[in-house]
């Protein structure tokens, strides 16, 4: 199954993340942390723990367009690497955790208000609305990042595809470093 998301916008700010948000709320609160988890994410090494813990998978260095976003658990072939789609980038070595049956794309924003409510409204807002959040079953899950350009109605558009295979373990995260996702790999069959 591929979900098809159009039109995702990262709020003007060069971030996505990625992953379970209830989780990333429970943790927040295991961890004592403020309900400013931006702030907490850049003054000290909070945000690198969720990343290496599984809890979630940000993406710097977005640029402000209109993307299609993929999320594709189909097993087969990444869209990004089929026909006329127009791969930049793919990564693969990511782990995350879901707690509570959902996985979804967020933005930095939500950060700078981290509470019960706020998180509860975006998951209404973004279930209402069609934005990528899909329901997965609890577990871990090895996630391989895309980015490149697909035909959308005609024309190439920005397009993110994360595909998501089930584990049985969390595996070892992979490490990067800052400004990583924009480099160029080659699909392979």
């Amino acid at each position: 199954m591929i979900y098809k998301f159009t039109e995702v916008l990262n709020d003007l700010v060069n971030y996505f993340i990625l992953g379970d948000i209830l989780l990333l709320e429970s943790w927040k609160r295991a961890n004592n942390l403020s309900d400013d988890l931006a702030t907490e994410f850049t003054t000290n090494e909070s945000g690198d723990r969720a990343f290496s813990e599984g809890i979630v998978i940000p993406m710097s260095g977005i640029e402000n367009y209109p993307y299609t976003v993929l999320f594709n658990l189909s097993g087969d072939k990444p869209e990004l690497c089929k026909g006329e789609s127009r791969l930049q980038f793919r990564r693969s070595g990511y782990s995350l955790k879901v707690d509570n049956n959902m996985l979804m794309l967020f933005t930095w924003h939500i950060l700078k208000q981290f509470t019960p409510e706020k998180v509860k409204t975006l998951i209404s807002y973004y279930r209402q609305n069609k934005k990528p959040i899909v329901e997965l079953a609890n577990g871990w899950y090895h996630i391989e990042i895309l980015g490149g350009e697909t035909l959308q109605d005609g024309d190439y558009e920005p397009t993110f595809e994360f595909v998501i295979q089930t584990s049985l373990d969390k595996g070892t995260q992979r490490k990067t470093t800052e400004n990583e996702l924009p480099s160029l790999t080659q699909c392979t069959a």
